[in-house]
């Protein structure tokens, strides 16, 4: 059975409980303890720990408040699953340790944020319904200012506003607004058109109705919209945002953000250092403009764009176009007509698609055109092309530039002097006249050569 780390010190008395909590996971749903072996992990699977359960030594660790999970893990990158732990516990700060564990089932960003607003809302103060902190009615107002104040707004027009540490707000008419600016507060705007803000540290904003809009500002804020042309914004430091409905937008600026707009011509974008984008819709866009940062978009001409270092961006859909600027950037493009470009040092462009282009033109870029007559162009210096599929093209124009192809792809290649002016081209098919297919070839005055 799985272990986490083992410690030598005496176990101490431990809390007879079974809680529901919330992990974080690398890609593979795997996590590295500190000190301690990888462990694992598979959905609907139990684990229990050999050693001692103490928080920060030994045991299994989740959060209680969903959102603490991004202390740990990034949005970007990351995955995340409700669990319950049971049998011996140890609580430290923001994290539970126990002797057992139970991956229950895997949570996307939405399911994370909503999971943070349900914990806010359960442990807000009840409210009166004679107080001004809930309002019913036609157009009515609801506010609660206090720490721990819960404003419910259900009516038609209404508004909600929970200013105080932990506050609550929900505005579930049409055209409500709720707005939560304390601490770890949550804001919750559930109909058509309505608007939903969480401005404090940990604040969570959800708004799931038609044209709806969720914005969260504040360190580690997450904000979802899955509502049509919903918007969702999350600008704090590690926050997330997730649009999933027709023609929503997700942004993410902060640290570590991630934003993902699944809906159909959706856009995300994550401007922030290591931020992650993600456009699975028809004709959506994905843009990771920051270092390290991941932009995909996978629909129907959909585009994705990592300009920051080592950014990745893919394009999957039919005549989707991935970019990537950055130094050791890499973008693939394998629908069909996708067009795939790497123009930073390093830079890998790699379309698989039938009549694909992929284009590098950093110094050392890779181009790969694998589907049917597609074309691929390494314009940098020492750059390579190769083509693989049938009737494809590899053309290699930059100073000491390669190019190979699979039997019958047209190869071109250029020779340039040191001064990079051009002295010598050179057009052939592979397969012919001694041209090896799967061979890179260089121009050497001004003849091919092996490399």
């Amino acid at each position: 059975m799985s272990t986490e780390t083992e410690s030598k010190t005496a176990a101490p008395t431990a809390e007879a409980e079974t809680v529901v909590s919330y992990k974080g996971f690398d890609k593979d749903l795997a996590c590295n303890p500190d000190g301690g072996t990888r462990v694992q992990y598979e959905v609907g699977k139990t684990y229990t720990h050999t050693g001692i359960v103490k928080a920060c030594e030994g045991g299994f660790h989740a959060c209680e408040y969903p959102l603490d999970v991004f202390r740990y893990y990034p949005p970007a990158g990351s995955r995340f699953a409700l669990v319950e732990q049971s049998g011996e516990l140890s609580r430290e700060s923001n994290k539970v340790a126990s002797r057992s564990i139970t991956v229950k089932v895997e949570l996307g960003l939405p399911g994370l944020i909503k999971a943070a607003i349900e914990y806010t809302f359960k442990r807000a103060l009840p409210i009166d319904p004679a107080s001004p902190a809930s309002a019913t009615g036609y157009q009515g107002a609801a506010s609660a200012t206090g720490d721990q104040g819960a404003a419910s707004a259900t009516g038609y027009q209404g508004a909600a506003s929970a200013t105080g540490y932990q506050g609550a707000a929900s505005a579930t008419g049409t055209r409500g607004a709720a707005s939560a600016t304390g601490d770890q507060g949550a804001a919750s705007a559930t109909g058509d058109q309505g608007a939903a803000s969480a401005t404090g540290t940990r604040g969570a904003a959800s708004a799931t109705g038609y044209q709806g809009a969720a914005s969260a500002t504040g360190y580690q804020g997450a904000a979802s919209a899955t509502g049509t042309r919903g918007a969702a914004s999350a600008t704090g430091y590690q926050g997330a945002a997730s649009a999933t409905g027709t023609r929503g937008a997700a942004s993410a600026t902060g640290y570590q953000g991630a934003a993902s707009a699944t809906g159909t011509r959706g856009a995300a974008s994550a401007t922030g250092d290591q931020g992650a984008a993600s456009a699975t819709g028809t004709r959506g866009a994905a843009s990771a403009t920051d270092d390290q940062g991941a932009a995909s978009a996978t629909g129907y001409q959909g585009a994705a764009s990592a300009t920051g270092t080592r950014g990745a961006a893919s394009a999957t859909g039919d005549q989707g176009a991935a970019s990537a600027t950055g130094t050791r950037g890499a973008a693939s493009a394998t629908g069909t007509r996708g067009a795939a470009s790497a123009t930073g040092y390093q830079g890998a462009a790699s379309a698989t698609g039938d009549q694909g282009a992929a284009s590098a033109t950093g110094t050392r870029g890779a181009a790969s055109a694998t589907g049917y007559q597609g074309a691929a162009s390494a314009t940098g210096t020492r750059g390579a092309a190769s083509a693989t599929g049938y009737q494809g093209a590899a053309s290699a124009t930059g100073y000491e530039g390669r190019a190979s192809g699979a039997e019958g792809c047209a190869l071109f290649l250029v020779e340039r002097d040191d001064d990079y002016k051009i002295i010598a081209v050179w057009a052939g098919i592979a397969g012919r006249e001694g041209i090896k297919p799967g061979v890179f070839y260089m121009l050497r005055d001004g003849k091919p050569v092996e490399v």
